[in-house]
């Protein structure tokens, strides 16, 4: 199947047909438990929920396809993802490198978790190489990347920083959230992992929570599949199910969103109460040419700086009809945010502070005039 276009992969892998009843989608494996053929007579390879089921199963070889990953495994959330796969590679004493921009339960987990374990965290801006290779240490083990960043949407060379990072050997995680693999794969720029949070454009309905961990080395899936059984932050059968159900229509949604996208950047490019467009579909971007040349279109994020502030900031998030106020992103439906008082709460204060007259557009698939003028009648309402 890997010779097959994204599109077809997203419906079909994975996706077999129940041959008892010839249903074409197959079922929610609701149990937490499977009866077995005698002691150890695993029927399929299953014994209990936690270790092992055919929904989840189903998702993770649909995920694994889709990145172009050997493996894939499915987790409760985002971050219960990122935790089993920095269990599995770091020790005591070691050391990551981190984007200057990243969402911030990521640098929570590193700093106050991790970091009381011994870990030490270096944050740089990763689009300067020099800075990234005279970063890096002997105990360096993780350049953890995300590309588009959050909520800033930085890019960063992938390629460049995996040959610094495998020089030096450390692996490259990349956190492919924002893009989805129907734009960015990152394993094809070098990449050792890919990590996403599945409740965003994965599942795309804001009706599920997940996580996953993609990878290409069978050591190291080893100790994640390890991670995932003992401590058990596995995803549900039902959440699995509508992961899977939301990736098929992945390809035809992440097209919607990036021209939503890209119209909106280009209408508040013109737009005096912007002081700064970060998209990186718009040429003035810096880091428009890296992102055209690893990225197949550019996504369904754009952040706004309201040039007059962080009170215009929060009044406009609240002015908005069809944005609605909340947290999140990757869904159909249009969300914006304040991500210095919401998402990136927890870096306030530190390195990784987010401007305080930032927000944050998730643009949806609706009519892209319609977003237009909500976004436009919002301003007139915070400016009168």
């Amino acid at each position: 199947m890997s010779d097959q276009h994204f599109d077809t992969r997203a419906i079909h892998a994975g996706q077999a047909f129940d041959p008892t009843t010839g249903a074409i989608i197959p079922p929610i494996y609701q149990t937490s438990t499977f009866v077995q053929d005698g002691i150890g007579g695993f029927r399929g390879g299953y014994e209990y929920n936690r270790a092992g089921n055919p929904t989840r199963t189903a998702l993770e070889t649909q995920l694994a396809s889709l990145e172009g990953g050997e493996h894939a495994r499915s987790f409760a959330s985002g971050l219960a993802a990122e935790d089993a796969l920095l269990r599995s590679i770091l020790q005591p004493g070691d050391h990551v490198i981190l984007g200057n921009d990243v969402y911030g339960g990521t640098y929570r987990l590193l700093t106050r978790i991790f970091g009381k374990w011994g870990v030490e965290t270096t944050t740089l801006e990763l689009s300067d190489l020099d800075a990234v290779r005279a970063a890096l240490r002997p105990t360096t083990k993780i350049v953890w990347v995300e590309t588009p960043s959050n909520p800033l949407l930085k890019i960063a060379d992938i390629a460049g920083l995996a040959e610094l990072a495998h020089t030096a050997g450390a692996a490259v995680v990349v956190d492919n959230t924002f893009a989805s693999p129907a734009l960015q794969r990152p394993f094809e720029h070098g990449a050792d992992v890919v990590v996403h949070s599945t409740t965003k454009y994965l599942g795309g309905h804001s009706d599920v929570l997940g996580g996953a961990v993609v990878l290409r080395d069978d050591a190291l899936l080893e100790e994640v599949a390890f991670q995932q059984f003992a401590v058990g932050a596995v995803s549900a059968p039902l959440d699995a199910w509508l992961t899977t159900r939301g990736i098929k229509t992945l390809g035809v949604r992440m097209q919607r969103h990036s021209e939503n996208a890209q119209a909106i950047a280009e209408w508040a490019g013109t737009r005096p109460e912007f002081e700064t467009v970060y998209y990186p579909g718009l040429a003035s971007h810096p880091g428009h040419d890296i992102a055209a040349a690893q990225m197949s279109s550019f996504g369904g994020m754009v952040s706004l700086a309201l040039a007059d502030g962080a009170a215009a900031a929060r009044a406009y998030v609240e002015s908005t009809r069809l944005f609605q106020l909340a947290e999140s992103l990757g869904g159909v439906e249009s969300l914006i945010g304040y991500p210095p008082e919401m998402t990136h709460a927890s870096v306030r204060g530190t390195a990784l502070a987010v401007p305080e007259n930032i927000v944050r557009l998730s643009v949806g698939i609706e009519s892209a005039g319609d977003l237009i003028a909500d976004l436009e009648e919002a301003l007139g309402r915070i400016t009168r």
